[in-house]
């Protein structure tokens, strides 16, 4: 809103501002930056006034979407690897941090830029408990919460993060849309979200961990069980707010990800619970 229209004034290049007035009632979509019709707006803008990219923010201004030059979205833990660059570049061999439904893209793209990387649980305490722990200078989730610490206070400030990407990407010599042409193709579900008991969900969670210790899987716990095969990766765990269990998962083409998902689905299955 407001904030928007007076950070524009002081920033160099040409920018568009829409819907910047205030309504609590949202009258022109939900404020999510992470549901892709809810940049439809946006992209349209983007491309009508031949546009590098296009922001947005959500309505507490925590959480920052972002459209490239061609209509595409860069989902939180892209925007994340744009940035982790100059960072690295400011602080060499430094810790970053990203929650464990981040794409494997960003956490190879740290180590190939002299990082560590640290997988925290999704959360935003959990993500602030990680950096302070880890003296990490920056962190994020695949929400777009993005975390700024080393020159800033350790919080997630989506309008802080909008120059902080502006500035990457300048940094860069590259257009967005270069930097997410140059990023690797594949194929990742959104988060799937289904209802699960409360009393039972974390139950489902241990009885899919007990399966997979005795198949030998390759796994991370750190936020219930993120498996990685051959395929890819697939993450199963339990909503810290909801009844709900969620499913993410990530291959390098749609068959080897739907036999991620029946895998999940199988693991599922045999605790009597059904995806919908």
């Amino acid at each position: 809103g407001p904030v928007i229209e007076k950070l524009v004034q002081l920033l160099p290049g040409e920018h568009h501002v829409i819907f910047a007035e205030v309504d609590g009632n949202f009258p022109n979509h939900h404020p999510d930056p992470t549901e892709e019709a809810n940049l439809a707006d946006l992209k349209r803008l983007v491309a009508e006034k031949n546009l590098d990219f296009g922001l947005a923010f959500d309505g507490d201004g925590d959480r920052i979407g972002a459209v490239d030059g061609a209509g595409r979205v860069i989902w939180g833990d892209q925007i994340l690897s744009i940035l982790v660059e100059p960072a690295l570049r400011e602080h060499p061999g430094a810790p970053i941090v990203a929650d464990v439904k981040s794409s494997q893209a960003l956490f190879d793209r740290i180590a190939e830029l002299g990082g560590k990387s640290v997988m925290a649980a999704t959360g935003h305490s959990l993500m602030k408990t990680a950096m302070t722990r880890t003296g990490a200078p920056i962190g994020g989730e695949l929400s777009g919460h993005l975390f700024f610490a080393g020159e800033y206070y350790g919080f997630d400030d989506a309008h802080y993060a909008a120059v902080r990407l502006i500035r990457a990407v300048h940094l860069s010599g590259r257009s967005l849309t270069e930097l997410r042409d140059a990023m690797p193709a594949l194929v990742a579900t959104p988060d799937l979200r289904f209802p699960v008991e409360d009393a039972r969900k974390f139950a489902v969670i241990d009885e899919v961990i007990a399966r997979l210790k005795s198949g030998g899987a390759e796994m991370d716990l750190t936020d219930g069980a993120r498996v990685t095969t051959a395929r890819g990766w697939w993450l199963l765990r339990a909503s810290n707010t909801q009844a709900m269990l969620t499913v993410r998962a990530e291959a390098k083409d749609q068959a080897a990800l739907d036999a991620l998902l029946a895998e999940v689905d199988a693991h599922l299955s045999a605790s009597g619970v059904t995806r919908r």
